[in-house]
C-alpha cells in the first residue's frame, strides 16, 4: 500500500504589536488621569473606574502576549509553536468580560433601588475622555475582529468600556437636565445587553476551538464532498479539521485512490484549493491504494 503525505505550510498570526502597544499606553494614561482626578476630587466612582480600566489594560496585555507567542517559531517539542495561545487568551478574555459585565449589571440594578446622581461635571468630563480613548483603542482592532477571536476579545473589552463611558456622559447630562436618576442604571443595563451578545459568541466560539471543533466558517460536509470528488478518489476517511490558532486551520485526511499516477500534482492542487476555498492553510493528506482495510480509523465527521 503506497502512502503519500503532503502538507501546505501555514502562515503566522497577524501582527498587531503596534495596535496593542498603543492601546496599552493610552489606557494606562487614562488610568493615571482617573486616579489623579479621583483623589483630588474625592470621587470614589472615578477611583473604582480606574481599577476597572486597569483590568482592561491587563486584558489587552493578555491578548498582546498571546499574539506575540503565536508568531514565535515552532520547536522540536512544540511542533505547532505557540499559536494555540490565541485560543486560550480569547477564552479567558471572554470569561473575564462576562464577569465585568456581571459586575456592571449588578451595580446598575442596585442603583435602581438606591438611585445616585452622577457626581457632577468632573465625572462627566473624565467619562467623555474615557469614551474617546476606549473608542480609539477599539478602532485599532475593528478590522481584525471578524477573522481572529483573540483580536475580537480585545475589541469587545474596549468597546464595552467605551459604551459604559458614553453611558455615563449621556446619563449625566440627562440627569442634570431632568433629575431622572433612573436613566443612569437603565443606560448601563442597555449597554451590558448589547455587549453581552458579542461576548457570548466570543465565549462559544473560543470554547469550541479549545476542544478542537471545526471552525464555524468551514462546512465539514462540503470539504468531504470536495475531497470525494477529486480525480480518482473512491473513498474519504479519517477526515479531521481543527483550529491551530484563532487564524490558522489544519486538516488531516486519508484518500483512497486505487490508481494514483499523478499523486504529487493532485495533492498540490487539492491543498491549494483547500486553502483558497475553505481557508484551510495546513493540510496533511495521506493517499492509500485501498488494498488493505483501515481498522484503526477514528470516528469520522
Amino acid at each position: 500500500m503506497a502512502h503519500h503525505h503532503h502538507h501546505q505550510c501555514d502562515h503566522a498570526v497577524g501582527d498587531y504589536n503596534r495596535a496593542f502597544g498603543l492601546g496599552v499606553v493610552l489606557n494606562v494614561i487614562f488610568v493615571v488621569v482617573e486616579l489623579i482626578f479621583g483623589v483630588v476630587g474625592g470621587s470614589l466612582a472615578l477611583l473604582a473606574d480606574a481599577g476597572h480600566n486597569l483590568s482592561d489594560v491587563l486584558s489587552l496585555m493578555l491578548a498582546w502576549g498571546a499574539n506575540v507567542l503565536a508568531n514565535r517559531p515552532a520547536t522540536t517539542k512544540r511542533t505547532y509553536g505557540f499559536r494555540r495561545a490565541t485560543i486560550l487568551a480569547s477564552l479567558l478574555s471572554a470569561t473575564l468580560l462576562l464577569f465585568a459585565l456581571g459586575g456592571i449589571a449588578w451595580e446598575a440594578v442596585g442603583r435602581f433601588f438606591s438611585p445616585e446622581p452622577v457626581s457632577g461635571p468632573t465625572v462627566i468630563v473624565v467619562a467623555a475622555i474615557g469614551f474617546v480613548i476606549n473608542a480609539a483603542t477599539a478602532l485599532l482592532f475593528v478590522k481584525g475582529r471578524h477573522h481572529d477571536l483573540n483580536i475580537k476579545g480585545a475589541f469587545l473589552h474596549m468597546a464595552a468600556d467605551a459604551g459604559v463611558s458614553l453611558g455615563v456622559v449621556v446619563a449625566g447630562i440627562i440627569i442634570m437636565a431632568t433629575g431622572w436618576l433612573w436613566i443612569d442604571p437603565a443606560i448601563s443595563l442597555m449597554i451590558v445587553a448589547i455587549i453581552l451578545m458579542g461576548t457570548w459568541s466570543l465565549l462559544r466560539d473560543s470554547a469550541n476551538l479549545a476542544v478542537d471543533a471545526v471552525p464555524d466558517n468551514i462546512d465539514p460536509q462540503e470539504v468531504r464532498t470536495f475531497l470525494a470528488n477529486r480525480p480518482g478518489v473512491t473513498e474519504v476517511h479519517d477526515l479531521h479539521i481543527w483550529a491551530l490558532s484563532t487564524t490558522n486551520t489544519a486538516l488531516t485526511v486519508h484518500l483512497v485512490i486505487p490508481e494514483a499516477h499523478n499523486a504529487d500534482e493532485l495533492l498540490e492542487q487539492t491543498t491549494s484549493i483547500l486553502n483558497s476555498r475553505f481557508g484551510i492553510d495546513h493540510s496533511t493528506i495521506q493517499i492509500e491504494r485501498g488494498t488493505l482495510a483501515h481498522p484503526y480509523c477514528e470516528v469520522e465527521i
